[in-house]
């Protein structure tokens, strides 16, 4: 997560502006995607000022990521964090499930084992390589 030097405790609230230098993401930016991503709802508060909580920060920095760094459409990014969610649901179902089991729940289910959330950078290697490809074909 960002660290950012402004004397703010870890978990304060930020504003659009704070998070747009500290990440380096126009405000615009912030803005739209908060259309296009339906998990981002920074709080808004009188005149529709927006504050972003520690949980907001870390989906944006999630958002930057797929798409600026691993070239990620918007439509990709957002099947990307959903897949990541459902695995993490997922895991914690089974971890709650298991932590019955251990509590004495006895229901005789088999244990649940939890897939690995996905490594995407591999996905994304072998993209980049069909594009180049595509690109070749297409100029020959």
């Amino acid at each position: 997560m960002t660290d950012f030097d402004d004397g703010k405790d870890e978990g304060a609230l930020r504003t659009i502006g704070e998070v747009s230098e500290g990440l380096g993401i126009k405000p615009h930016v912030l803005r739209y995607w908060e259309q296009q991503f339906s998990a981002l709802k920074p709080l808004k508060r009188s005149g529709g000022r927006r504050y972003y909580r520690p949980e907001d920060v870390e989906l944006v920095e999630e958002i930057n990521r797929l798409v600026n760094e691993e070239g990620y459409t918007l439509k990709g990014a957002q099947a990307a964090l959903r897949a990541n969610n459902q695995a993490g649901a997922d895991r914690r179902a089974g971890d709650r499930r298991a932590g019955d089991r251990r509590a004495g729940a006895g229901d005789g289910t088999s244990e649940v084992v939890a897939a690995p959330a996905k490594d995407f950078s591999e996905a994304v290697a072998q993209l980049k390589s069909i594009r180049a490809r595509l690109a070749t074909a297409i100029e020959a």
